[in-house]
């Protein structure tokens, strides 16, 4: 995932001052030699960090936090604060046209995932914002460009405006357009030509395409694995086309996380969008302050939270809370909550957004087949089981018929059946708690959450929820 490595030295920096009563000057240089390293490491332009670390230094060495109560915890504040202004302090929402049909003309090196990100961009401003897309395949060079964005569109069933390889691309958006305006389409996203390094042939023809469609917005998608060089690529393009914005793209890869922290200071153009993920819907609006969170380790429960409103039906969501609470939550139930849960994406990536989550060794050996070894249990079971979770608790050789069906050893199965009916009797301890008591269940003494269980499961791959 994005940032794991700045994430981890990054609190590696932070451990020197945590806890501490006071802070000496002598502490701030040896944690900021850290962050400096972590940054650089994460290909971060040298400019930025240089500016960065002399800013954070600047202020975590002033009086009011060098005498102040806990000086650490306020030190990690300045952190994340200075990382905020660094990606723009807030999010940058797209400029919609209010008279004509609203024009994004989307630009970038070939490799840097443009022509998926078109089509996730239409099925994020048609759910987020009611558009009416339509795309525009107006790259004719590469194999198969527009044979992708046709599939892309029919996936997220997006009309595709295409007029094959042998006509110019001037023409092409011409005629795009035109059709946007007698079917009343009010969005229009132009997926132009990519080269693999940037050249005059291919700026003439986007300067040529930008006179003929006046877009709303050019934006420019960035591979974010590509660090520093997004930078030069950003500013090349911005040159010559003056970019409104940037996506930033496999953010769900192996990423160091430079292009991110470098682009809006090196070139003042805003991050308005992420893609998170393979799938077509894996786009979010880019939060300056959620992403620095995440590099701090501090988790992104807002994100989660959102997430969980996109996937999961409120009235499914309240109908599922009505069924737990009153006391007779079966294994039918269990499957339909794991599903929710699958909705959302890979368990590790959910547990990442939680605070603190990331701190945790083996966060990304959660494996989602665990998921998959729980349904097997469960569809192994008989209807009448499932209905009625006490007929299996009760008899030992219903426990060892259900663990031959599914595969899994007994013990997992009894593990599963543990797991149900603590969920049940926690469900029990909260009927007629009122909201305040049940928001401290699950605190330790000090108010925060609980640590997650870290042991192992026993016997064949044993899993753990």
């Amino acid at each position: 995932m994005a940032f794991e490595n700045l994430t981890s030295r990054m609190q590696m920096a932070f451990r020197r001052i945590t806890g501490k009563a006071k802070l000496t000057e002598n502490d701030i240089e040896e944690m900021m030699k850290e962050v400096r390293l972590s940054l650089l490491e994460a290909d971060v332009n040298y400019k930025v960090v240089k500016e960065f670390t002399s800013e954070v230094k600047a202020i975590a060495l002033g009086e009011k936090i060098m005498k102040g109560l806990d000086p650490g915890q306020q030190v990690v504040k300045v952190v994340n604060d200075e990382l905020v202004k660094l990606m723009g302090t807030e999010a940058v929402l797209v400029r919609f046209n209010e008279t004509r049909p609203t024009v994004i003309m989307m630009v970038g090196l070939q490799g840097a995932g443009k022509t998926t990100t078109a089509g996730k961009l239409g099925y994020y401003l048609r759910k987020n914002h009611a558009k009416k897309p339509l795309l525009i395949a107006a790259d004719i060079y590469r194999p198969a460009a527009i044979d992708q964005l046709i599939t892309v569109g029919n996936q997220l069933e997006i009309p595709v405006f295409s007029l094959g390889i042998d006509v110019n691309p001037r023409e092409i958006v011409k005629e795009g357009l035109k059709k946007a305006n007698a079917e009343g389409f009010d969005l229009v996203i132009i997926d132009t030509a990519g080269r693999l390094h940037i050249n005059e042939t291919l700026m003439d023809e986007l300067i040529d395409i930008k006179k003929i469609v006046k877009p709303d917005e050019i934006l420019l998608t960035v591979d974010a694995m590509t660090g520093q060089d997004a930078v030069n690529v950003s500013m090349a393009f911005n040159e010559a086309l003056e970019i409104t914005g940037c996506i930033l793209t496999k953010l769900d890869g192996d990423t160091r996380g430079g292009a991110a922290l470098s682009i809006r200071k090196m070139t003042g153009i805003p991050i308005k969008f992420a893609g998170t993920g393979e799938k077509l819907t894996e786009i979010e609006l880019f939060h300056p302050e959620r992403m620095a969170s995440r590099i701090l380790g501090m988790g992104d429960v807002l994100t989660l939270i959102e997430k969980a409103q996109e996937e999961i039906d409120e009235d499914e969501a309240m109908s599922m809370m009505e069924k737990m609470m009153s006391g007779h939550f079966n294994f039918n139930d269990l499957l339909k909550q794991m599903k929710m849960i699958k909705r959302m994406g890979a368990f590790s990536g959910i547990l990442k957004f939680l605070p603190g989550m990331s701190q945790l060794q083996n966060i990304d050996k959660v494996d989602d087949k665990q998921l998959v070894y729980v349904e097997a249990i469960i569809h192994s079971m008989t209807p009448e089981e499932r209905k009625n979770p006490e007929l299996i608790s009760r008899s030992s050789s219903r426990r060892n018929r259900v663990a031959k069906g599914s595969g899994r050893s007994t013990t997992e199965v009894n593990r599963l059946i543990g797991m149900l009916d603590k969920q049940r009797d926690m469900m029990k301890r909260f009927q007629g708690m009122n909201p305040a008591s049940i928001e401290k269940m699950g605190q330790n003494p000090t108010g925060q959450p609980s640590s997650v269980n870290k042991g192992k499961g026993k016997g064949k791959g044993g899993f753990r929820i």
